[in-house]
């Protein structure tokens, strides 16, 4: 999906993920946040996660994100909680951002649903890994099947089975990065249906109000696949959750 129809389809949203408010509370907890933490999120959307945290916590940081709608969310929502100080927001790639950041020292690196980043888990988190502090954590959002799919669901849904494993091939990949899963908020079926039906509302009054316009037709099927996609296929088969991970620990032997 283009960066275009996600701005569109998501115009209502706040939180540009699988997430309740209550889960992403939840994480925030979990992180065991503290006042002067700084935080680096890669593809940050409207940056609520980062401006939640700022208030709720204490924490400072940047998001980074290659949308100027979403950014604008982000800066609003920045001043709408008092945290304009405290965090700033940079319109750019992702990875490009985060090689820039290597040896900065960040408490927490984020990357909550965007592993393309990095051409899959496995480069996103080699992205991550040189921007974070020792002891720091870095909190990854990723797919997962809850069980297999048949093989008309890889159709339906827009990508195949190895880009995404079941929990237990995650942890596996996970670890054979050099980190550890020491936490994790999981989304449930009800969080997946507010994420992506509340779209089709949104998406359905933009066409209802620009019948004429030049994209109107690709929306339109993008609705209709949206809809089809989640209700066959990835309602069933499909989980996400966010995984909070940190280096391996040097085991030596006795």
């Amino acid at each position: 999906m283009s960066l275009r129809y996600h701005e569109i389809a998501e115009a209502d949203h706040r939180i540009l993920n699988p997430l309740t408010h209550p889960k992403l509370d939840l994480l925030g907890q979990v992180t065991r946040l503290r006042p002067g933490m700084r935080l680096l999120d890669l593809a940050c959307g409207k940056g609520e996660m980062l401006c939640r945290w700022a208030r709720d916590h204490g924490i400072e940081g940047v998001g980074v994100d290659l949308s100027e709608v979403f950014l604008a969310g982000a800066g609003e929502r920045a001043a709408e909680l008092g945290v304009g100080e405290r965090v700033r927001f940079e319109r750019g790639e992702a990875a490009t951002f985060a090689k820039g950041q290597a040896g900065a020292g960040y408490d927490v690196v984020s990357c909550l649903g965007a592993t393309w980043i990095g051409d899959g888990l496995r480069g996103t988190i080699e992205l991550m890994l040189p921007a974070l502090r020792e002891g720091g954590v870095l909190l990854v959002g990723e797919p997962y099947w809850i069980s297999e799919p048949p093989r008309e669901a890889f159709d339906a849904l827009g990508f195949g089975r190895e880009e995404f494993g079941t929990l237990g091939e995650t942890l596996e990949r996970l670890e054979s990065c050099g980190v550890e899963l020491v936490e994790m908020v999981m989304a449930d079926h009800d969080a997946w249906d507010r994420y992506m039906a509340s779209q089709w509302w949104t998406l359905s009054d933009w066409l209802a109000a620009n019948p004429g316009d030049a994209e109107a037709a690709e929306i339109r099927a993008f609705l209709d696949r949206s809809r089809r996609s989640h209700l066959m296929y990835g309602r069933q088969y499909l989980g996400w959750g966010v995984f909070v991970l940190r280096r391996q620990a040097v085991v030596s032997s006795p």
